[in-house]
């Protein structure tokens, strides 16, 4: 299996920016997927996820900001990320799990390698 993300950057607060993450090796429509972000000196961050169905899950730091969404047909998870600040300043890894029953998954199996967001204020 393999992540592949893309979509960061340096953005000023107050703007936004669309992560993705293509998938391979794997099939998508069975996976939940997710994003999580690392801040340096912090503990790894559940950010978003969603279900192989499309129940969605979203941090509370995050909620009416963020969205997760999926597109079985190319393998493709995204987050679009809509007023960001300088706390949104991280590396966003996503992950992917096995998801048989179209739950939201919280322990994930396959992480890519991440993408650095910046948010200058």
């Amino acid at each position: 299996v393999q992540l592949v993300e893309s979509g960061g950057g340096l953005v000023q607060a107050g703007g936004s920016l669309r992560l993705s993450c293509k998938a391979s090796g794997l099939v998508f429509g069975i996976y939940g997927m997710a994003w999580y972000r690392q801040a340096p000196g912090e503990e790894r961050e559940l950010v978003a996820a969603i279900s192989s169905g499309g129940k969605t899950y979203y941090a509370n730091s995050v909620k009416d900001r963020f969205t997760i969404s999926r597109n079985n047909g190319i393998y493709t998870t995204s987050l679009q990320m809509n007023s960001l600040t300088s706390e949104d300043t991280a590396t966003y890894i996503c992950a992917a799990t096995p998801d048989y029953s179209d739950f939201v998954q919280y322990d994930y199996e396959y992480w890519g390698q991440g993408t650095q967001v910046t948010v200058s204020s």
